[in-house]
Protein backbone atom coordinates (compact mmCIF):
# COMPACT_ATOMS: atom_id res chain seq x y z
CA UNK A 1 0.00 0.00 0.00
CA UNK A 2 1.57 3.18 -0.84
CA UNK A 3 0.88 6.36 1.22
CA UNK A 4 1.65 8.95 -1.31
CA UNK A 5 1.13 8.92 -4.88
CA UNK A 6 4.36 10.64 -5.80
CA UNK A 7 7.56 9.89 -3.39
CA UNK A 8 10.15 12.44 -5.36
CA UNK A 9 7.25 15.48 -4.03
CA UNK A 10 7.78 13.96 -0.42
CA UNK A 11 10.95 13.70 -0.63
CA UNK A 12 11.40 17.07 -2.31
CA UNK A 13 8.94 18.40 0.32
CA UNK A 14 11.19 17.93 3.54
CA UNK A 15 13.82 18.67 2.04
CA UNK A 16 12.70 21.98 1.24
CA UNK A 17 10.88 22.13 4.33
CA UNK A 18 14.86 21.48 5.49
CA UNK A 19 16.39 23.77 3.37
CA UNK A 20 14.24 26.85 4.47
CA UNK A 21 14.96 26.14 8.08
CA UNK A 22 18.27 26.09 7.66
CA UNK A 23 18.68 29.76 5.48
CA UNK A 24 15.94 31.17 7.61
CA UNK A 25 17.95 30.20 11.05
CA UNK A 26 21.53 31.60 9.37
CA UNK A 27 20.09 34.54 7.98
CA UNK A 28 17.95 35.81 11.19
CA UNK A 29 20.72 35.59 13.03
CA UNK A 30 23.34 37.10 10.90
CA UNK A 31 21.18 40.37 10.98
CA UNK A 32 20.50 40.06 14.65
CA UNK A 33 16.74 39.22 14.40
CA UNK A 34 15.57 37.94 18.05
CA UNK A 35 14.68 34.03 18.15
CA UNK A 36 16.13 33.03 14.95
CA UNK A 37 15.23 29.33 15.76
CA UNK A 38 11.55 30.39 16.25
CA UNK A 39 11.73 32.80 13.26
CA UNK A 40 13.20 29.73 10.88
CA UNK A 41 10.35 27.13 12.35
CA UNK A 42 7.75 29.74 11.66
CA UNK A 43 8.97 30.25 7.96
CA UNK A 44 10.02 26.08 7.32
CA UNK A 45 6.31 24.56 8.96
CA UNK A 46 3.93 26.41 6.51
CA UNK A 47 6.47 25.00 3.64
CA UNK A 48 5.91 21.65 4.62
CA UNK A 49 2.31 22.10 5.23
CA UNK A 50 1.70 23.01 2.03
CA UNK A 51 3.77 20.15 0.49
CA UNK A 52 1.21 18.27 2.53
CA UNK A 53 -1.84 19.80 1.27
CA UNK A 54 -0.47 18.93 -2.17
CA UNK A 55 0.33 15.32 -1.47
CA UNK A 56 -3.09 14.50 1.06
CA UNK A 57 -6.02 17.06 0.55
CA UNK A 58 -7.52 17.86 -2.64
CA UNK A 59 -6.68 22.25 -2.44
CA UNK A 60 -6.62 24.50 -5.29
CA UNK A 61 -2.66 25.62 -6.24
CA UNK A 62 -3.27 28.91 -5.28
CA UNK A 63 -4.58 28.54 -1.78
CA UNK A 64 -1.17 26.00 -1.55
CA UNK A 65 0.60 28.47 -2.39
CA UNK A 66 -0.25 30.96 -0.35
CA UNK A 67 0.13 28.24 2.99
CA UNK A 68 3.90 27.64 1.99
CA UNK A 69 4.57 31.28 1.14
CA UNK A 70 3.00 32.69 4.55
CA UNK A 71 5.79 32.03 7.16
CA UNK A 72 8.14 33.37 4.78
CA UNK A 73 6.40 36.80 4.41
CA UNK A 74 6.09 36.70 8.16
CA UNK A 75 10.08 36.24 8.41
CA UNK A 76 10.53 39.45 5.40
CA UNK A 77 8.23 41.61 7.54
CA UNK A 78 10.15 40.79 10.97
CA UNK A 79 13.72 40.73 9.13
CA UNK A 80 12.24 44.46 7.24
CA UNK A 81 11.12 45.80 10.64
CA UNK A 82 14.46 44.71 12.53
CA UNK A 83 16.75 45.67 9.89
CA UNK A 84 15.04 48.99 8.64
CA UNK A 85 16.09 52.39 9.54
CA UNK A 86 13.94 54.13 11.30
CA UNK A 87 13.72 58.19 10.00
CA UNK A 88 11.60 60.72 11.78
CA UNK A 89 9.68 62.23 8.96
CA UNK A 90 8.22 65.81 9.48
CA UNK A 91 5.49 67.31 7.85
CA UNK A 92 5.70 67.79 4.81
CA UNK A 93 8.87 66.00 3.93
CA UNK A 94 9.38 62.54 2.11
CA UNK A 95 11.28 59.85 3.01
CA UNK A 96 14.95 59.56 2.26
CA UNK A 97 14.65 63.15 0.82
CA UNK A 98 16.65 66.04 3.85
Amino acid sequence: MVLVESPAIAIGGVGATLVAFVVIRWDATRVDVARPTLWAAIAAIPVSIGFSMYLFASVPMTGILVTANTGLVLYGFEREVTTGEEESLEPGSLPNRK
